[in-house]
């Protein structure tokens, strides 16, 4: 009886979840309800999943509306029907138009129910599936209606948007909110009304009892309908072959992997052999061949296109997929684990993840939509943002009316006392209620699905502004439902390599096969780079966190930095392991001992010291230590997932794992020991394959950084740097003998450029510089050559005063003899801002007026804080804007003589990293650069993070304790003071200005 039922994937207006409405549902009496959310069918698949093979019978629906504006309710009486639906919602959300009262097309709804309420109703003549909603509300007034003839076409339109009248406040709340009103302000129309809460079947049917008709009606419309989808993992709804049929696809795939053996492996030995032909029976037993082909397809096409990427993921354990070049990982160089990625028992579908450069995702995803889109089975997924706690207590203090003082008062309360006002106690606990919502769909931040049905037949999908459709379901009822995804992201590491490689080939005539990984893993050059630490730009490699696990490691090889790239995971860190490998990498008595203590555990993990540090040793441990089978172990490792927890099916397995790790005979403290371990970083570790192909990248950008280093710097500034803020890029040019040269606008162009060893930094870099401009000062200057002055230059571009302006202090006019100060009186003689001509060819050249002006001058000074202002950074050594010349000469070289003692040193602050510890309380790591430009470490434990806290970017007096740990020296900071810098207009006096490159001073006068 109930055709009419939202949850909260009713955005902005829902309150129940799904749970809530089965249970109610359930509780209320009703075995089988129409679920029409409003204008979204996210909620649909996860419905029909909880209830399948359940005597709950949901019927999946639409409840079509204009804002709340109800037009009419869309009920599926099949599976063709959810599909008449979803296409219907799909064309008005795409072209952003209206529904009508009454569909005009309603010959496209063959297998639907249409229910048209009755205040909405304009007597037209119903077709066999359509009919008219009367509320228990409007059945008082149905004698009196001018319909009141057409009983045989009524319906009970009973709406369930509500369990109670709490939850109903929370909707007018919703409401408020996704009007933006004030909730006095909010009519009757903006919402649903109290009798939108479900009464028990008992009451509705006595409360129509007088029209059994109308009953009737809605039951023949709920047991006529069947909707159904089979679930599971395994199901495969993908696109079922890539090349026609199954055949053809195994055909094709043993083609190319075959061809794949001779660029892989000159020499190709039995392991190989026996490993491929593993593979493949098992790629082709589970169906997999298209997946695989759509992957080699798009991977294909992007080296076609010159397009860099990197495979990562599980996916790296395979060979095939090494053959097949969607990944660069060797599988057997590194005793990758294929069962991680596909085992004949595993319950879930396979899983790539290809990075491309940041400036060529959208057209891969262009092209996959036009390669594989063909009836509309191409889509990105959805994923749900939801409403959280802080962002739901300042949106209710709003719809309050609260000033925003009070609300953030509120913000900071975690007890309600009994002396709080009833607003505040009110917003806190709507916010409570509230926080988790769904409050809109987004996109997924990669994944792509490709179905051999139109996605219609699943879901309905919305239009974002890149046009591409995009699921009203996340990845998680897509596995559900057999659907796999393909995650094409993107990153700016890859940018760089790419750019790096075109800037050398450019400046230096030098060809780089970038994709030579096996020449790079023995370069003594990138051991050197890799045992200190010394990779910054370098993908993964060049944050403090790595940059001090490396140094700690002595990581000179591949696989040491395999093994980095997991246990730098927080999960794994946290967990202790991260320290304990530390600990038995660098001591053998530390292994001894814990292959002593547990020999059993230390074999299966004898590569990394008897430590868990990658997900297959997750699988590895359940599967032979606690004896389950390789599905179960799997599933073990995915469901320590907070998502997958929920589940029953999680605890089945973790209570197995328990009970068969017993009867093996383990210690129970062991077991618990193994399982702490496991829950502590099992969802947060990376697979050794995804691990791998990180290290790949990694091993490309060191390459670059170590021969030419000054060219990938360029690239690394192109490309939106990376870990720290562009200065620090730019310092480490300099400290590679690179001249910075701020933008010029005869030399540079939109992005930074090198020509010997001097950087042009980019016109693109200035901040406020409209890209319009960038644009006409390089037509002009590709056609008439370079600009000879300032007048030249003004004729020529036609450019406003303002933007001519940043472009004379930026210094983007250095190679002229007037210094910034006439250039810009110069600009505004030149200018009129009210009256501004077009440039045009002029009969003869017109000299400008020339002016006698006053001396004026230009100081260091007015170009540092310019250059502050417009590139975000000064170009002159940090130091040099102290107010008082450095006088202590410490530098961090020094600091390793000095272990133990205590140390006062001046450094500049590059990054602050904010922790906490297990009590709560607030600690920092900080980085600095020295006098002579070089790293300063620093640890700030609560005590000292409370008492000398960082006051903001600049440098800092420093005093603390010289600790050293595994050669990885820092400072325990007790005191720490942020220096006094210049004021732009400081007399420039004569300064002490230390050199970076060297520990000599020199004097500069200004």
């Amino acid at each position: 009886m109930l055709l009419n039922c939202h949850t909260y994937y009713s955005f902005g207006y829902g309150t129940l979840s799904i749970k809530e409405l089965l249970r109610a549902a359930w509780n209320l009496g009703y075995i089988s309800f129409v679920l029409s959310d409003i204008n979204n069918t996210s909620a649909v698949l996860d419905t029909l999943r909880m209830c399948d093979e359940k005597p709950m019978k949901p019927i999946p629906g639409i409840d079509f509306r204009n804002g709340v504006k109800q037009c009419y309710v869309g009920i599926a009486k099949n599976n063709v029907g959810f599909k008449e639906l979803n296409e219907h919602l799909s064309e008005h959300l795409h072209e952003k138009k209206e529904f009508e009262k009454r569909p005009k097309n309603l010959e496209k709804f063959k297998n639907t129910f249409l229910v048209y309420p009755l205040n909405a109703f304009d007597g037209c003549t119903l077709e066999e599936n359509e009919f008219i909603g009367v509320t228990p509300k409007e059945l008082t007034l149905l004698p009196f209606n001018k319909f009141k003839h057409l009983t045989h076409k009524m319906v009970v339109l009973q709406t369930f948007s509500f369990l109670n009248e709490e939850q109903r406040f929370a909707h007018s709340l919703l409401r408020a909110i996704d009007q933006n009103t004030l909730y006095s302000k909010l009519t009757k129309e903006d919402q649903g009304s109290v009798n939108d809460i479900a009464p028990t079947k008992e009451v509705l049917y006595n409360t129509f009892s007088a029209y059994p008709e109308i009953i009737v009606n809605t039951e023949q419309i709920l047991n006529s309908c069947s909707v159904k989808f089979k679930f599971g993992k395994l199901q495969n709804k993908n696109l079922k072959f890539y090349s026609g049929s199954l055949e053809e696809d195994i055909s094709l795939l043993r083609e190319e992997a075959r061809k794949g053996l001779a660029y892989r492996y000159p020499i190709v030995t039995k392991e190989v052999e026996d490993r491929l032909e593993k593979e493949l029976s098992i790629i082709i037993s589970k169906e997999f061949t298209s997946y695989f082909l759509i992957n080699w397809d798009i991977t294909s096409y992007a080296r076609s296109k010159g397009y860099f990427y990197v495979g990562r993921g599980s996916g790296a354990n395979s060979m095939v997929a090494y053959l097949l070049r969607i990944t660069d990982v060797d599988p057997i160089d590194l005793d990758l684990y294929f069962e991680r990625f596909i085992n004949e028992s595993r319950s879930n579908a396979p899983d790539f993840d290809i990075d491309f450069s940041w400036n060529n995702r959208d057209e891969m995803t262009k092209y996959i939509f036009d390669r594989f889109g063909e009836n509309k089975r191409v889509a990105l997924l959805g994923t749900y943002a939801t409403y959280q706690h802080d962002a739901v207590t300042r949106e209710l203090g709003k719809v309050f009316g609260l000033p925003p003082a009070e609300i953030d008062r509120i913000q900071k309360i975690t007890v309600v006392k009994e002396t709080d006002d009833s607003i505040t106690k009110e917003i806190i606990k709507y916010s409570q209620l509230i926080a988790g919502f769904p409050s809109h769909l987004s996109i997924h931040a990669s994944g792509i699905i490709i179905s051999e049905e139109p996605i219609t037949a699943y879901t309905a999908t919305n239009l974002p502004p890149k046009g591409y459709r995009t699921t009203q379901f996340s990845m998680l009822e897509a596995e559900d439902i057999g659907l796999f995804k393909f995650d094409i992201l993107s990153q700016r590491g890859l940018g760089k390599i790419k750019d790096a490689v075109e800037i050398i080939k450019e400046n230096r005539s030098v060809d780089i096969d970038i994709h030579d990984i096996k020449k790079f893993k023995h370069d003594e050059e990138i051991k050197k780079l890799l045992k200190v630490g010394k990779c910054i730009g370098c993908f993964y490699v060049e944050s403090p966190a790595m940059r001090m696990l490396l140094t700690k490691l002595q990581a000179d090889d591949y696989l040491r930095l395999v093994a980095a790239s997991s246990i730098i995971r927080p999960g794994v860190s946290k967990s202790g392991m991260m320290n304990e490998y530390i600990h038995r990498y660098r001591k053998k008595e530390l292994r001894d001992k814990a292959e002593k203590e547990l020999p059993e555990l230390y074999k299966l993990l004898q590569e990394t010291y008897g430590v868990m540090v990658y997900q297959e040793d997750v699988i590895k441990i359940a599967h032979i230590f606690a004896g389950l089978t390789l599905a179960e172990a799997d599933y073990l490792r995915r469901g320590m997932s907070w998502k997958f927890k929920q589940r029953n099916e999680f605890h089945v397995v973790k209570e197995k794992f328990f009970n068969n790790c017993i009867e093996k005979g383990h210690r129970i403290e062991t077991i618990h020991m193994i399982w702490n371990q496991i829950e502590s970083f099992a969802n947060f570790a990376f697979s050794k394959g995804h691990s791998a192909s990180y290290a790949v990248e990694s091993y490309q950008a060191l390459y670059l950084k170590a021969y030419y280093p000054i060219e990938y710097i360029v690239a690394t500034l192109n490309n939106g740097g990376g870990f720290y803020r562009t200065e620090l890029y730019i310092h480490e040019a300099r400290m590679h003998g690179a001249t910075i040269v701020p933008p010029d606008v005869n030399y540079s162009g939109v992005n930074s450029e090198v020509k010997d060893k001097t950087i042009f930094l980019g016109l693109g870099m200035i901040a406020q510089l409209e890209k319009e401009v960038i644009i006409t000062i390089l037509n002009e200057r590709f056609e008439g050559g370079p600009f000879i002055d300032l007048y030249n230059f003004i004729k020529r571009t036609n450019i406003s005063i303002e933007q001519v302006r940043i472009l004379i202090r930026v210094g983007a006019f250095n190679f002229l003899p007037k210094n910034k100060k006439e250039l810009l009186w110069e600009a505004h003689m030149l200018i009129s801002p009210t009256k501004i001509k077009k440039p045009g060819k002029e009969l003869f050249e017109l000299e400008p007026q020339k002016y006698k002006l006053p001396t004026l001058t230009n100081t260091w000074q007015d170009d540092a804080f310019d250059e502050i202002e417009l590139l975000g950074f000064a170009l002159c050594h940090p130091f040099k804007l102290l107010k008082q010349p450095v006088k202590n000469t410490l530098t961090s070289s020094d600091l390793k003589n000095l272990k133990g003692q205590t140390v006062e040193i001046i450094g500049y602050l590059v990054n602050v990293k904010t922790t906490w510890t297990s009590n709560k309380e607030k600690m920092n790591f900080g980085t600095f650069l020295d006098i002579d430009g070089y790293w300063i470490d620093t640890v700030h434990f609560p005590p000292s993070a409370r008492s000398h806290p960082f006051s903001g970017p600049g440098t800092y007096r420093i005093i603390g304790k010289v600790v050293e740990e595994f050669d990885f020296i820092y400072i325990d900071v007790s005191v720490q003071f942020r220096l006094p810098m210049i004021n732009q207009d400081d007399d420039p006096a004569l300064r002490i200005l230390p050199d970076f490159k060297s520990n000599k001073r020199i004097e500069q006068r200004h």
